[in-house]
């Protein structure tokens, strides 16, 4: 299978897939980012497709046009997104039906959205943890596919928890994927 990683940020968990030795056929990222870094350190082609609008006006359809035109180049046949901040449209899920993976900072199906270990922290939750599942046109809906705990302590902040949570995150998400790959299908 050849991999796709989409990212927005500092390149934490494509770093995490690099060092596992998992094949990436190219990294692509939607804003200049910590992530071009990363692949560039790998010797990994690395795409932008700038997003060119956050408010209302952002034409989701027509940017998620323009990134299948960059991943059909690419041949890819599985998509992992690795912090990548923008939702994409139903064209991205039509083209890649149950192969495009994410990872959230929660429990899935509790704490979805953008600010999951803040309402973990808020609700009071003692174990949070984070998921890996099939990403979806419904954000944080998908199948899930692998889940671990993380225990909340006492004095954690939304910083410290999120800290601990992602080295597992990490972890689990190159697992998953690299199970995938090995095997040639998600299920």
């Amino acid at each position: 299978m050849r991999l796709a990683v989409l990212a927005s940020g500092s390149g934490t968990i494509l770093d995490a897939i690099c060092a596992a030795g998992v094949p990436v056929a190219v990294v692509v990222v939607d804003r200049e980012c910590g992530a071009q870094a990363v692949a560039a350190r790998n010797g990994l082609q690395c795409e932008l497709v700038q997003r060119r609008s956050y408010g209302k006006d952002f034409d989701r359809d027509g940017y998620t046009a323009e990134l299948l035109g960059v991943l059909t180049g690419w041949d890819v046949d599985l998509v992992a997104m690795a912090g990548f901040g923008t939702i994409l449209g139903k064209g991205m899920f039509d083209a890649f039906p149950g192969h495009i993976l994410n990872t959230h900072p929660a429990l899935l199906p509790s704490f979805p959205g953008w600010h999951g270990v803040e309402d973990a922290l808020a609700y009071g939750v003692k174990v949070t943890g984070c998921t890996v599942h099939i990403a979806t046109e419904e954000v944080d809906a998908g199948p899930i596919l692998a889940q671990e705990a993380v225990v909340v302590e006492p004095d954690d902040t939304v910083e410290s928890l999120h800290e601990r949570i992602k080295a597992v995150e990490r972890r689990i998400y190159v697992q998953t994927i690299s199970t995938i790959i090995e095997r040639g299908s998600v299920q």
